[in-house]
């Protein structure tokens, strides 16, 4: 099982004026000491619009700096939204593709539709079509990122000319792909696709285990490939995967703080319960309040990866045993001090068994997948993407509605150009006339 970590930036009220910057300097020096102690992957959510819970609003942005102070960890994004209004696919080929060349090829590409009423009501996304978009997104942004060039696409949400996407990306034909699940029929969904789960666990590896058969058993019997590569692979995140480790459980418990619990209490507020007045609720004061009248919303041993080594390595071995591939560990509101010191912690005492068992697991689970892999193969769909029409072509200038020019300023700025050239050439010609006459 590998073990990664989780970001969504929480930034609970009050803010100083420092606040935000200091958050995302935080993040770099402890996704840089979690490459060194052999972290699998740093995945960061995209979310928008909700303050305090999750301040991770460009992760593309952050990912690309991080990928200049790493050299093995993988970089995922858990997720990117693919809604077109959010992220137009050709720019979504566009930024994952240039951070997997920033990055030497370390790249994941974790997709999702969007479930809150402040980010799909923010772009004016209506539920009932979020899963359509999401669909239609994702065969456009892979085929932008595989195609030369893409030969274009008409939906009922994304219509695209045929447009030579670049760059392309590092890793051929594509990063692997994967799909946010926090239900099992979506779940299922992503093992009938051929591709990766990022699924939400919230009741312990027990029930995990039944989520992870079900999604290869669902592989193999109805899989059918929708992207180039395939990536069968199941991961976990859940409410009781906080992480914060030290050297006794007393110090862990401290160094967390109430922070433990703030994930699951975001959702409820943003996702469920709450009710939001923009710049004005303050969350984390509710939360703070909720704690206060049930103190086991706050996360302690037993409901994460929280205390000694020896607590948290057995945590960890539970959901080993459940077979999931790789688990990814929160890292909640809490001691940036103390984050890095469990990092270190993780580095020394912790992870080496884990990485040492992995490598082992993913040699046998190829080996075990092959023949699957071979039949899933053999359901692989021919391509109904369009032709590309040899003697199609684009260029002149813009025009709007009713053939209306739009776009004056570009002739106006190369008359501009060409009156600065005539000037320059004119003056190069008398100056060499001056000097052809001295000399």
């Amino acid at each position: 099982m590998k073990i990664s970590l989780f970001y969504e930036f929480p930034l609970p009220r009050p803010w100083s004026e420092d606040d935000e910057h200091q958050l995302f300097q935080h993040g770099l020096d402890e996704v840089e000491a979690a490459d060194k102690a052999g972290f699998s992957t740093v995945w960061l959510t995209e979310h928008h619009f909700l303050e305090e819970y999750c301040h991770s609003t460009a992760p593309e942005m952050f990912l690309a700096a991080a990928s200049q102070r790493t050299k093995d960890i993988r970089l995922g994004f858990g997720v990117m939204h693919l809604p077109p209004s959010i992220n137009h696919p050709a720019r979504i080929a566009e930024r994952v593709s240039t951070l997997d060349h920033l990055s030497n090829g370390r790249v994941e590409f974790g997709t999702g539709e969007g479930s809150s009423v402040a980010e799909l009501g923010g772009f004016n996304i209506d539920p009932a079509d979020k899963r359509a978009q999401w669909e239609e997104a994702l065969e456009v942004t892979i085929r932008s990122m595989v195609e030369a060039p893409f030969t274009g696409f008409k939906g009922e949400h994304i219509e695209m000319p045929a447009r030579n996407v670049i760059p392309k990306p590092l890793q051929k034909p594509h990063p692997p792909v994967w799909v946010a699940c926090t239900r099992p029929s979506s779940v299922q969904m992503a093992a009938q696709k051929a591709i990766g789960a990022l699924s939400f666990a919230y009741t312990g590896p027990e029930a995990l285990k039944e989520r992870v058969d079900g999604y290869y058993k669902e592989f193999e019997e109805k899989g059918t490939p929708v992207t180039p590569a395939i990536n069968p692979n199941l991961l976990a995140i859940g409410g009781d995967l906080s992480m914060m480790v030290a050297k006794t459980d007393d110090e862990a418990l401290k160094r967390l703080g109430i922070g433990g619990g703030f994930f699951s209490f975001g959702i409820m507020h943003y996702y469920l319960t709450g009710m939001h007045t923009p710049g004005r609720t303050g969350v984390w004061e509710l939360y703070e309040q909720a704690v206060k009248e049930d103190p086991t919303l706050a996360y302690g041993p037993g409901r994460g990866a929280i205390g000694s080594p020896d607590t948290v390595r057995e945590f960890l071995r539970g959901y080993e045993a459940s077979g999931v591939d790789e688990i990814i560990l929160l890292l909640n509101p809490r001691s940036h001090e103390g984050t890095m010191e469990s990092i270190e912690i993780m580095g020394k005492e912790i992870l080496p068994e884990f990485i040492e068992r992995d490598e082992k697991a993913v040699r046998d689970k190829a080996t075990r997948l092959a023949p699957v892999v071979e039949k899933v193969e053999g359901r692989r769909q021919q391509s109904e993407a369009p032709l590309f029409d040899e003697t199609y072509s684009f260029g002149g200038l813009p025009t709007g509605r009713g053939g209306k020019f739009t776009a004056g300023e570009i002739p106006e700025a190369m008359a501009e150009i060409n009156e600065g050239r005539v000037k320059a050439a004119e003056q190069e010609k008398q100056a060499r006339a001056v000097k052809e006459a001295s000399g």
